[in-house]
């Protein structure tokens, strides 16, 4: 099982920007990251000082426990079912749908399957 230490990032950072021509792409989000066996990867897409997006992709057996962050997070699902545990309460989440996390609230992630999803963080 994975948990937020065994997350692979793509640079130190744990951001992996999009150049400002990436910026003014059409993307298909699906496709901005891929699965990676045994690893749960993150792919920073828009990094500021108040917030960042972030896509993750979890591969099948994979999970992150129980954590908080400084940033109000809504995650939203691109692929796949998990089940996201908020102040100890999971609710079940499929392709489409988003919950969002409270920041300084305990969290976890527990995907199903593989597990494509995206981050929006806010800090206030």
């Amino acid at each position: 099982m994975g948990s937020a230490i065994n997350v692979i990032l793509n640079n130190s950072e744990g951001e992996n920007l999009m150049t400002q021509a990436e910026k003014e792409k059409v993307l298909s989000v699906k496709e901005l990251i891929d699965y990676q066996d045994g690893a749960i990867v993150s792919r920073g897409i828009i990094g500021e000082k108040f917030g960042k997006v972030l896509i993750f992709a979890f591969d099948k057996g994979e999970e992150l426990s129980d954590h908080t962050s400084p940033y109000d997070a809504l995650a939203y699902i691109i692929e796949g079912e998990t089940e996201i545990s908020v102040r100890g309460k999971r609710s079940s989440l499929t392709e489409g749908q988003a919950i969002i996390m409270p920041a300084n609230i305990p969290h976890a992630v527990y995907p199903k399957n593989k597990l494509k999803m995206l981050l929006v963080l806010i800090k206030e």
